[in-house]
This record gives C-alpha cells, sequence and structure tokens, in this order.
C-alpha cells in the first residue's frame, strides 16, 4: 500500500468519532467522519464570525449616481453588392476561361455550307470575338497559344466595369445590324455607376453615398464632439419610448424609422472626472450611461435646423467614425457596427 494511502487513513481514523455505529464499513466510518469534521469546522467558524468585534464587518457601498440616457444608433443598410476582392475577380475570370475550354465547339458547317455566305459571315464574327464570352477579352480555346489563358496582374478584362461594357457593345452591335433603320444608331442603356455623385464630390450628409456600405447617423454637440444621437430617460418612460423621443428631438421627424428591438444593443459608460453636485439638492452625479438601441432608416433625411443644442450631422461607415468620435468612445461602439 502506497504510503499516501495510509497517510489519508491515519488522518482518517483521528479524524473519526468515538461512538462510530459498529454496523457500518470501515469505508463509510472513514467518510462519515470527514463529513463531521468538516460541519464541526463550518459551526466553529461561524461561531468564531459571531464572536468578532463590530468593527471587522463591511457594508456594501451604494452605487455611484449615473445620468440614464437612451441613444440610438441608426442605420442605413447597404444598397448594392459589395466589391469583389482581387482573387474574386481572377476566380470568376477563371472559370468563365475554363467553361471555354469545356464547352463542346459549335458544329458551324451542320448551320452553315461551305462557301455560302452565312460561312463566310460566320467566319468573320468568330475572328472578330475569337470566343463566345464576349465579355473576357479574345481567347480562342483551340489555337496554339491556347495555353495562354491566365490573367495577368492589372488586366482589364478581370474589372466587371469592362466586362459590362464589352456585353453593352456586343448587344449595340447586334441590335444595329439586325435593325430595319440603319439612319438611326441603338444604344443599349448602361447600368448606374457603383459610385454616385455624392461619392464623388465627399458629401457626407448624403444617403446616396457608399451604397456598397453601411452608413450610421452621428451627430455633432454644441461642444464640438460628435456620437449618436441620445437624451435623458425621463420619469416612467422605457427604453424604447426614450429611444423614439431620441430620434424624433435629435434628427427631426422628416424620417420614416424602424426600431429593430426592445433591448440594447451596447451601453458607453462616462465618468466625470470629479463629482457635479446639484446646489438644490446637493446630490452628486458622476457621470453618465447610455444604452443603444438599433433603429434602420426607410426614407427621409435628417433635420437639425430646429436643434440648438446640435451644430451638424453626418452619415458614416465604420472607419469613417473610428476617425471622428473619441477613442474611448469608440472602443464602446465598435463592436455593434457592422463591418459592411
Amino acid at each position: 500500500m502506497s504510503s499516501g494511502s495510509n497517510g489519508a487513513r491515519r488522518i482518517t481514523s483521528l479524524l473519526r468519532p468515538s461512538n462510530l455505529d459498529s454496523g457500518v464499513c470501515r469505508s463509510c466510518q472513514g467518510t462519515l467522519g470527514r463529513r463531521n469534521y468538516a460541519s464541526a469546522a463550518t459551526a466553529s467558524t461561524t461561531e468564531a464570525a459571531t464572536d468578532a468585534p463590530a468593527f471587522a464587518t463591511t457594508t456594501a457601498t451604494p452605487p455611484f449616481p449615473y445620468t440614464i440616457k437612451a441613444g440610438v444608433v441608426l442605420s442605413r443598410p447597404p444598397q448594392i453588392t459589395r466589391d469583389l476582392e482581387p482573387f474574386e475577380k481572377a476566380y470568376h475570370f477563371y472559370q468563365k476561361r475554363l467553361n471555354e475550354r469545356l464547352a463542346l465547339p459549335f458544329t458551324k458547317y451542320f448551320y452553315f455550307k461551305r462557301g455560302t455566305p452565312a460561312d463566310e459571315d460566320w467566319k468573320k464574327k468568330v475572328q472578330e470575338r475569337r470566343t463566345p464570352a464576349r465579355d473576357i477579352g479574345k481567347y480562342n480555346a483551340y489555337a496554339s497559344d491556347s495555353w495562354n489563358d491566365e490573367l495577368l496582374l492589372g488586366s482589364k478584362e478581370a474589372e466587371p466595369e469592362h466586362q459590362v461594357e464589352m456585353l453593352v457593345q456586343d448587344a449595340e452591335s447586334t441590335a444595329n445590324a439586325t435593325s430595319q433603320d440603319t439612319s438611326k444608331k441603338e444604344e443599349i442603356p448602361r447600368p448606374h455607376s457603383r459610385v454616385t455623385e455624392a461619392d464623388k464630390k465627399g458629401d457626407q450628409k448624403s444617403l446616396n453615398r457608399l451604397l456598397s456600405r453601411t452608413l450610421y447617423l452621428l451627430v455633432q454637440s454644441k461642444e464640438g464632439y460628435w456620437k449618436f444621437p441620445s437624451t435623458p430617460v425621463e420619469m416612467d418612460e422605457t427604453l424604447r419610448q426614450a429611444a423614439e423621443r431620441t430620434l424624433s428631438q435629435t434628427a427631426g421627424v422628416n424620417m420614416n424609422t424602424w426600431m429593430v428591438g426592445f433591448h440594447p444593443a451596447g451601453h458607453h459608460v462616462y465618468t466625470n472626472r470629479k463629482p457635479h453636485v446639484d446646489k438644490a439638492t446637493g446630490a452628486e452625479n458622476h457621470g453618465e450611461k447610455t444604452f443603444f438601441l438599433k433603429s434602420r432608416i426607410m426614407a427621409g433625411q435628417a433635420d437639425l435646423s430646429a436643434k440648438k443644442d446640435l451644430k451638424d450631422f453626418k452619415w458614416l461607415s465604420k472607419e469613417e467614425i473610428q476617425s471622428h468620435v473619441l477613442p474611448q468612445y469608440y472602443s464602446y461602439i465598435k463592436n455593434m457596427l457592422a463591418d459592411r
């Protein structure tokens, strides 16, 4: 038997009470002895705590009073898909070129007899396009240089704008070739640009900017600090009601908004360097605690013309917010903001 087991049995025998039941096995007697010892130790500790002097006891410190505020994280969701990464552009281009290799060749002699004008016209078009896919440039999978199908770095064929333009030009040439009126050139409408006029001008008050990103409404206080709209919660008012009132009081009523939920998505705590004492009541105020609720704008625009305590507003993305607000404020709100 090991020395550890012998030591444990010896300690158990010392702690075992003298009046043990003979009908209980030795293993259970040791367990009962340890339990009785633990109970006795607890009782003695309680008695010691009771006999301790009164000055040894401590009382819980009451929490510091803070001003409770309701903040609103008003956002405009992305309007278009995000921009493709360079790897994604190269991957999609590779899939199109791979389709050129795997596709069966067009049996032109089944449709066009050799030597006919239709056959000559088909050969001319094939020479111009050299690929059925009009948007990825000229490439012939059956030529001697078919191995050279890799996309070079910085190639314009991988850009979505170039591919769209090539498809539109091909559609225009087909429409004009088959049109009965040759005096008028038909033009195919181009898709809208992903870069708007507000992006070009740098207008951060416009909702028609950064269409692929989420924008958030920030307001500037009269002291010059940027933050989300927030107001103190009034008496007998829920956090949701205070958030709805905050939107109408700080950003105007010319917006159609929708509150996402009833529970806050985050909070911000600001503690004053020195407590502010109310001269009338003598109560101390140690700072502010702001609880943020999320909301979405469906239509309209913010209007601060009648707000004297606010100077300006902007619709900013997550990266732009970081450069406007204080670092301590951003550390509280950054996890509530979407990366896209």
